[in-house]
């Protein structure tokens, strides 16, 4: 493994998830959007539900650096997850990552209707089903998704580093364990 190539911007990635891993993550993302526990991120609009280095969301993360390292050839350090559980109206603003997003994943977990909001990757509407993914380059490539106007659509976003990359410092997103808060800098 190697260096990314040039041209590359984004890649979707059929059946990410498998069905069982779905199955799990949609009871457990509606369980902690009911009681909503501990979800105090001010980017998101009040009724959405967003939750910062979730443990078992960054044991996906963790379980899938493999077939991520394959799909974009390059070995990765895991940094950090990030997942929302968007409501009617919702949008995400258009931005580029920060650092610990050099490599990032936007993988549907639930949607009470079938892919019908796409996320803009580089200008490129990319729609994804339950289970799909996209691979993109965080901090590259600018990236956002318009009103959301069905009840609710729930994603989670996984970020990775270049082991051998100017971002490597940037493992674990500089927390000392997965599942802490994010370190305030």
């Amino acid at each position: 493994m190697g260096t990314i190539r040039k041209d590359f911007k984004f890649k979707k990635i059929k059946n990410f998830l498998n069905a069982t891993e779905i199955n799990l993550l949609k009871d457990y993302c509606k369980i902690r959007h009911r009681i909503n526990i501990d979800s105090k991120d001010t980017h998101v609009a009040t009724l959405d539900t967003a939750f910062y280095g979730d443990p078992i969301m960054e044991a996906l993360m963790l379980s899938k650096k493999t077939l991520v390292e394959k799909e974009v050839g390059l070995e990765l350090l895991p940094t950090y997850t990030y997942w929302r559980l968007y409501t009617i109206n919702a949008t995400l603003e258009k931005h580029v990552d920060r650092e610990s997003c050099e490599i990032s994943i936007t993988t549907m977990i639930d949607s009470d209707v079938k892919s019908n909001w796409p996320i803009y990757i580089d200008k490129v509407p990319v729609n994804i089903d339950v289970g799909d993914a996209i691979v993109y380059l965080g901090c590259e490539v600018e990236h956002w998704r318009d009103k959301l106007t069905s009840d609710y659509q729930t994603q989670v976003f996984m970020h990775y580093v270049n082991k051998n990359g100017d971002n490597k410092d940037f493992f674990k997103d500089k927390r000392r364990l997965y599942g802490q808060p994010q370190v305030i800098k």
